[in-house]
């Protein structure tokens, strides 16, 4: 396919011609909006295509797992390419094998993509044009990342530099202590963030690199005097650097954080080129990070794409893409998280160094349109509500210099369609109205979101791994900390005496309601021996949640319950690991057991301030990941919402299908009644006429016989006056024979009139009747979160799980005693 040079991205819906796109014009940037089910992630990954057969690089920012398809290309589009990646549940609902859904869907994908006049051959030269990986930070899913180059003196002068590294600093010291736990920093008022990016300064300034062990030592003893007019120690006392400095080391000290720095280097010159020069395309999944995570991550993969882009040469042709596809949280309309500096001062300067972003959402009342008044196209989808509509139109204006038919676009926007888009681009100012088009087929197969578990088998289909490199984990600070501070990794020792729980949060005492031989149940000990009673700290939360939508008839009520273990001690937890059967809080101790001994307390359950923070993101968690599934047709206005299933949902379909067939059908009937009745009525009338003419047709007959035979009788005795009389009896019996033969070519097109309506009548009844069967009646999932306010925290702090231990045959076995109703 000839494209000279451009992108391929759809056909214009009006004139069906190849919609091309210049990809310089994203030296400008791109934003693409779109509602869930509207074909964003579709164009996304066509533009992502045409980039890497282009051979331009791309690093691809990926929340949800959307953009792994970018792995997904099957040049020979065999059943067997598509099996592994076929949703399994999905076939069995259609009542196919996985074999024959595999089948199914390579030859939907192959009919699809020779609709767009898409070969083997292209697809062939996507998966050849670059190397394409996927790259977990925090995980080892993928290929991990280490960080710890965000720390590095940038190879960049910091005189010529200057203003653009401190941005640098700030970001990446708010990111870091929102890891652990301090959010809502203010860069000016905060004492940590001013002290942390001092040390920063002063490394950088020198061109001397950070590591975490070293800003942890510096933290406690910094290499500076003064800060501001204040001395060090009147600025920010030593005991309360030392309780910063612990807050650090508790990240390297965590198991959970290695993963962060072992792996690839976050170099962006290799994420973006393999040691062969060949483009890079890779893809930085996130979706198992937690919120703050996920903003520590995005902001110092910013941090680090500006840093390589101002090393670069100017450029006015694109040389690399940067893709993020939710940007939902990082470029918010008035907070300012600490990726929002770089991915502005991105958006306004990149162009002079040919890195173009494309940005992608589904929430447009959450995105900031005056940072994005600097993006010259606009892919604008299928959105959910009018505000969206009317906050993208208030954006779109200030975006656009020359003036904008809102009307016009309003209207353009209304009439879109799934997978159509609305193409406004400040590049092609000759065009007098914005283009409308409906995206291609995309070349890699769209599985869906996928997740974690996916990622190894993704990798190793097109052959992705880390580049060898030697890799030092750095060790938690041991000293000068003192050994009586620090976090032991040994089994805690147990007290009869009860550890304070923070006043800020509740203490709850789970109830002993297992014996010993239940709680040991397909377990091989010796009961005879007598159990100690041991009482571990775990971080309870418990929530009601009611779904109310008038709309859909729900009004629905649902509790959540985590019982977290071992939190994390930064106060990150991954809820959806830790859920459980819901608790009655009646059922709970008022007091612990008087012969039972407890654990130790550790971080983060003594921190009172963290906790808060826990709780806060507790009930975020549930806004952001706590839905019902609501079964309905929107055309019908049919809804079953939870508790009612799909039997239930059939039912009234079924019945309500019914009414509005029979209420249709009358309407038709309504329709024809008069034109049968007149008709009818003409038939009628015409079939009166007949019987006259026939009465009149044999009347005429006998009288030109009886004058006939007058007339034969004549000619035997010579009279000749009847000649006359005959003639003209002869043509009024003519006339009368045309009057019934005209009568009766009436009635046979009559006749035929009211059969063709008989038959018009029951060719829309049938239509009618096909309509609205019940297995030609789709069924939506509509997908309904709960409002903030409908979520109610129950039950929430440190609660004291009970547990049976015995020692046996040298082992120590520490069974529950306590059991989820």
């Amino acid at each position: 396919m000839e494209t000279n040079g451009k992108f391929y991205i759809g056909k214009d819906v009006k004139t069906q011609e190849n919609v091309l796109y210049d990809p310089d014009d994203l030296t400008t940037h791109a934003v693409v909006v779109g509602m869930t089910g509207s074909g964003k992630t579709g164009l996304c990954i066509d533009i992502l295509e045409e980039a890497a057969l282009q051979n331009i690089p791309a690093l691809m920012i990926d929340p949800k797992g959307d953009i792994t398809n970018t792995l997904l290309h099957f040049p020979q589009l065999l059943p067997s390419d598509f099996q592994p990646w076929v949703n399994p549940d999905e076939a069995r609902k259609e009542g196919k094998s996985l074999e024959q859904a595999a089948a199914d869907t390579a030859e939907f994908w192959k009919k699809g993509l020779t609709g767009h006049g898409i070969t083997s051959e292209r697809i062939q030269a996507l998966a050849d044009s670059a190397d394409f990986a996927i790259f977990t930070p925090g995980s080892d899913a993928g290929i991990p990342v280490n960080i710890l180059a965000s720390l590095e003196a940038p190879n960049i002068s910091w005189n010529e530099n200057q203003e653009v590294l401190q941005e640098r600093i700030s970001g990446t010291v708010t990111a870091l202590l929102n890891l652990v736990g301090m959010t809502d920093i203010d860069p000016v008022r905060s004492r940590e963030h001013i002290l942390l990016s001092n040390i920063f300064i002063k490394s950088w300034e020198a061109g001397k690199d950070l590591t975490l062990s070293e800003l942890i030592l510096q933290t406690q003893n910094p290499p500076i005097e003064k800060l501001g007019v204040f001395d060090l120690d009147t600025f920010f006392p030593e005991k309360e650097r030392f309780d910063l400095a612990m807050l650090l080391n508790n990240i390297l000290a965590a198991p959970s954080f290695q993963s962060w720095i072992t792996g690839e280097p976050l170099n962006i010159q290799n994420m973006l080129f393999s040691p062969n020069g060949k483009p890079r395309h890779s893809v930085f999944y996130i979706a198992h990070l937690s919120d703050t995570e996920r903003m520590f991550f995005v902001t110092l993969l910013y941090s680090a794409v500006e840093t390589w882009m101002r090393s670069q040469a100017g450029s006015t042709s694109l040389r690399a893409l940067i893709y993020f596809d939710e940007i939902h949280g990082y470029l918010p309309p008035v907070a300012n998280p600490p990726s929002k500096p770089s991915m502005l001062r991105m958006l306004k300067q990149a162009r002079a160094f040919g890195v173009g972003q494309i940005l992608a959402t589904q929430n447009p009342v959450d995105v900031d349109y005056k940072a994005l008044s600097n993006a010259g196209t606009w892919f604008i989808g299928l959105l959910q509500t009018d505000q969206d509509k009317q906050r993208l139109l208030d954006g779109l204006e200030s975006a656009t210099d020359s003036g904008l038919d809102r009307q016009a676009y309003d209207k353009l926007i209304s009439s879109l369609n799934k997978r159509e888009f609305l193409l406004h681009n400040v590049h092609n100012v000759h065009e007098k109205e914005a283009q409308v088009f409906f995206t291609r087929w995309a070349m890699n197969y769209l599985a869906g979101p996928l997740t974690r578990t996916h990622i190894p088998k993704l990798n190793q289909i097109v052959g992705a791994e880390a580049s060898p490199q030697k890799t030092q984990t750095p060790q938690a600070v041991s000293s000068p900390l003192p050994v009586k501070e620090a976090k032991t990794t040994q089994v805690s020792s147990s007290s009869g005496t009860r550890p304070n729980v923070p006043s800020e949060v509740d203490e709850y005492f789970l109830p002993i309601n297992q014996t010993l031989s239940e709680a040991a149940q397909n377990t091989q000990i010796d009961l005879s021996v007598s159990p100690e009673l041991l009482y571990k700290p775990v971080l309870l939360s418990q929530a009601s949640i009611r779904f109310l939508q008038r709309k859909y008839d729900l009004d629905y009520d649902k509790i959540v319950t985590a019982i977290v273990t071992q939190p994390d001690e930064r106060g990150s937890v991954r809820w959806e690991d830790n859920l459980a059967k819901a608790i009655d809080s009646s059922s709970l101790d008022s007091k612990p057991n008087p012969q039972a001994k407890f654990e130790q307390l550790d971080a983060p359950l003594t921190q009172g301030k963290i906790l808060k923070n826990i709780n806060s993101d507790f009930a975020d968690w549930l806004y952001h990941r706590e839905s019902v599934i609501v079964l309905g047709n929107q055309e019908l206005e049919v809804f079953a919402a939870p508790p009612l299933n799909k039997e239930d949902l059939l039912k009234m379909l079924d019945k309500e299908a019914e009414e509005r067939e029979e209420e249709e059908i009358e309407k038709i009937k309504s329709k024809y009644k008069t034109k049968i009745a007149s008709v009818q009525k003409k038939l009628e009338k015409e079939k009166r006429e007949l019987s006259e003419d026939e009465d009149e047709l044999r009347a005429r007959k006998l009288e030109e016989l009886g004058t006939h035979a007058e007339n034969v009788i004549g000619l035997f005795t010579g009279s000749r006056r009847r000649v006359t009389s005959s003639l003209t009896k002869r043509r009024m019996t003519s006339k009368a024979k045309a009057d019934v033969e005209e009568s009766v070519d009436t009635i046979a097109s009559l006749e035929k009139e009211l059969i063709n309506l008989t038959n018009e009548i029951q060719s829309e009844v049938d239509e009618i009747e096909e309509r609205w069967k019940l297995e030609n009646i789709e069924i939506e999932e509509i997908k309904v979160p709960p409002f903030k306010k409908d979520i109610l925290i129950d039950l929430f702090g440190v609660a004291w799980m009970p547990y049976y231990v015995i020692d046996s045959g040298g082992r120590r076995i520490e069974l529950k005693a306590y059991k989820a109703n």
